[in-house]
């Protein structure tokens, strides 16, 4: 695997299909203190459901065989939440204060103990991810440009972020609050091509009405 950034290759996101064709293993990034949102803002209301569990429904929409969700700031509490949106494994990440990374790592450990060829990444504060790039994102990781995957919208790169899982061992490398995205510059990734503005961040209590 060469060590120099490689030009990404893209992909249309079309309509959802059902299913993806490839088993892949939701990882749910649910462990932060979300010190801007002035509370467990995983446990944020939106239409009813916890924001925490909006991800887990959209992965189990998207098809993925497994939903792991990481849990560590107010971690009872999230994981009974995240228990609404559909079956989940629950992982505790000690080191979350740590940032971002030790909640990649600390799922990706934990994807290991299955079959599943693929691991696609979600966070807890992003309800508005369709179920569709989701399954397209997780799909373009069996192209042979690439052995991570990730939407492209039409402002910017973002979640969902797939990995084949021969680059996991990579993953498990990771350090510090900035999760994959220097690690991405690094190695192949194809983007899937998503109509409109990246999904919004629910960062401030003022997130869940915008």
């Amino acid at each position: 695997m060469s060590d120099q950034p490689v030009a990404a290759g893209s992909v249309a996101a079309g309509k959802r299909g059902k299913g993806t064709g490839i088993d892949a293993v939701a990882i749910v990034l649910a462990a932060g203190q979300a010190t801007r949102f002035g509370a467990t803002k995983q446990l944020a209301l939106l239409e009813g459901l916890p924001l925490v569990a909006h991800a887990v429904r959209r992965a189990h929409q998207a098809g993925c065989s497994r939903v792991l969700v990481v849990v560590g700031h107010d971690r009872h509490r999230v994981a009974l939440a995240a228990r609404r949106g559909g079956h989940v494994d629950v992982v505790r990440n000690p080191r979350y204060r740590e940032g971002q990374a030790s909640s990649v790592t600390t799922g990706i450990a934990a994807a290991r103990s299955g079959q599943e060829q693929v691991a696609v990444v979600l966070l807890a504060d992003q309800p508005g991810i369709a179920p569709s790039v989701v399954t397209r994102v997780v799909a373009a990781v069996a192209q042979p440009q690439g052995v991570a995957a990730r939407a492209r919208y039409q402002d910017s790169v973002g979640h969902p972020v797939a990995f084949a899982r021969s680059f996991w061992p990579r993953l498990l490398e990771l350090r510090g609050d900035q999760g994959a995205r220097e690690l991405l510059t690094t190695v192949p990734v194809v983007e899937v091509a998503v109509p409109g503005a990246a999904p919004r961040d629910v960062d401030t209590p003022d997130g869940l009405r915008g």
